[in-house]
């Protein structure tokens, strides 16, 4: 039986490389998971269409398929909704998009569960792998932290899902920004201005109405009432602009020291809207160098 195993995993190894091959190119490859159909838009949005732009390949993944995250509709027609709002985004910002049929609010950090994470990351050959931190306010946000820092090395042991080829270079793990305190408050190892996507991620956060516009599981209808009809459109990105300009500037503001470290000071000082991630202890630990690699639109050393 242990002759056939690796004798499987073997074969398996060669026809990975051929597929790996087929897609290979210099270009980074970077997979963002959320916990819905909304978070890694929200908290890695505009990093995402700052690699696109670049060629770089990038993939936002929910981990849930939201199905009850509305105040009014909920169960697969919420599903269904939800993912291609997320796929829109998706398009928007020219990166891709999946969303896994797990329960909204019923994720938990199972074996199974631990092996498609672990797969998803394979399959996608990543370089870097973002995610939520694992304590929030929200059990799918832990869990969906749990999973990924379970994954951070079993990604690299040959005989564990040895359907997938297994990486042989650990990617880099990051955590997106929060605001929890305990047991450590969130640090920004990396700050990220959006200036210059800003606009493109407000346009594709649009997409997100059951979210931005429906006020989602915590809306009523007299927050669908405050908020500008479709039939404006131009009055409602105004809306959902002036709130993203708020939450963008006020991650700036937060992560000042960060941005001027990583842009100088004149040009830190000056970033308005931001980005920011911390490096998970369990992955590949990078340098400055390789930092400056994995986010190539960081200035460059000339």
């Amino acid at each position: 039986m242990k002759t056939i195993n690796i004798l499987l995993y073997l074969i398996l190894i060669l026809i990975g490389k051929g597929v790996v091959a087929e897609e290979a190119d210099d270009k980074l490859r970077i997979i963002c998971f959320g916990a819905h159909p909304d978070d890694a838009e929200y908290k890695s949005g505009g990093s995402a269409a700052l690699w696109a732009q670049l060629g770089h390949h990038v993939k936002l993944v929910s981990v849930t398929n939201g199905d009850i995250g509305h105040w009014q509709m909920a169960g697969g027609p919420l599903a269904k909704r939800r993912a291609k709002e997320s796929a829109l985004v998706a398009e928007r910002l020219g990166v891709e998009s999946e969303v896994l049929d797990i329960h909204d609010g019923e994720l938990l950090p199972t074996l199974e569960n631990r092996k498609k994470i672990v797969r998803l990351i394979r399959e996608w050959n990543a370089d870097i792998v973002i995610a939520h931190r694992p304590w929030d306010y929200h059990p799918d946000h832990r869990y969906t932290g749990v999973l990924v820092q379970d994954a951070a090395f079993m990604v690299t042991v040959p005989f564990f899902c040895p359907d997938v080829p297994h990486l042989k270079k650990n990617p880099v793990f990051l955590y997106s920004s929060d605001r929890f305190q305990r047991p450590y408050p969130f640090r920004a190892d990396i700050a990220v201005s959006i200036d210059d996507v800003f606009e493109q991620k407000v346009d594709a956060l649009m997409a997100l109405e059951s979210q931005t516009f429906e006020g989602g599981a915590l809306g009523n209808a007299e927050f669908v009432e405050s908020v500008p009809p479709s039939s404006q459109p131009e009055l409602r990105r105004a809306w959902l602009r002036e709130k993203w300009d708020r939450r963008a500037s006020g991650e700036a503001n937060r992560f000042r020291d960060a941005l001027i470290s990583w842009y100088g000071q004149e040009a830190g000082e000056n970033v308005r809207y931001a980005e920011a991630f911390e490096i998970c202890e369990y992955g590949r630990q990078p340098n400055h160098r390789e930092i400056l690699q994995l986010f190539p639109f960081l200035p460059q050393p000339e």
